[in-house]
């Protein structure tokens, strides 16, 4: 079973790891999220988040699941990636979701590569339109684009 490791601007990777709590009575093993304080050094992020990744790693890997591209916590995560002692071991997505969470979770038992497609497009699936679907011109009501 593949850990999770979320690393997200804070509160946002500890409110996905309590959303976790609130659906399956309690977080599940190998669960671990990372909270990103604003002006907090990328040095300390990347030790904080090789410290939570070793805790949870295993043969079958590490899937991390981060906020923005580009980001500090992006950043942090692909540099993660990389490291000779994950061996290649650790993929990453980025745009993380709750439908993407609940995705990797269920998938995560499956090989590392296949857990990763499942869970991004289980994050893919879970933006969707609700409601009525128009824009607001500032001089009349909302308009219906066909």
């Amino acid at each position: 079973m593949a850990g999770i490791l979320i690393i997200a601007h804070a509160p946002l990777a500890s409110a996905l790891q309590e959303f976790t709590r609130h659906v399956y009575g309690e977080v599940p093993d190998r669960l671990k999220a990372l909270d990103v304080m604003a002006h907090e050094d990328a040095k300390l992020t990347l030790e904080r988040a090789v410290e939570a990744a070793q805790s949870i790693n295993s043969d079958k890997g590490l899937l991390v699941l981060t906020d923005i591209m580009g980001a500090t916590p992006a950043n942090v995560a692909s540099r993660l990636a990389h490291m000779t002692e994950f061996a290649g071991n650790v993929r990453v997505i980025a745009g993380v979701n709750l439908p993407m969470l609940m995705r990797a979770i269920a998938y995560r038992s499956e090989p590392l590569d296949s857990a990763t497609q499942k869970a991004m497009h289980g994050g893919q699936q879970g933006i969707i339109p609700i409601g009525h679907m128009g824009h607001i011109d500032d001089n009349k009501k909302m308009e219906v684009k066909d």
